[in-house]
């Protein structure tokens, strides 16, 4: 197992096929979209499959990642749909 950098976490935003979103922090975040679409990532996304990415910061740190992620997640909706027309989570 390669060593993780302080500074590899990503918060990312799901669209998920109800059209709800979720939002969630990962250091692999390829591997978190694998997992989500086969049912085993979080309970919120596994009746909601398939979830597609449609936003991400990356280049944070854990703790970084996990304030930010509470803060998208406080947001609602419309807000946080804001962020996707960028592409990039602000």
């Amino acid at each position: 197992m390669t060593a993780v950098s302080s500074q590899d976490w990503a918060v990312y935003l799901l669209r998920c096929a109800d059209g709800t979103l979720y939002c969630g922090c990962t250091i692999d975040l390829d591997r978190r979209l694998e997992a989500h679409n086969a049912g085993k990532g979080a309970k919120y996304v596994r009746g909601r499959t398939p979830a597609v990415l449609i936003a991400a910061r990356h280049g944070l740190s854990k703790s970084a990642a996990h304030r930010f992620e509470a803060q998208v997640k406080r947001l609602p909706s419309k807000r946080k749909k804001a962020f996707v027309k960028s592409g990039e989570i602000a």
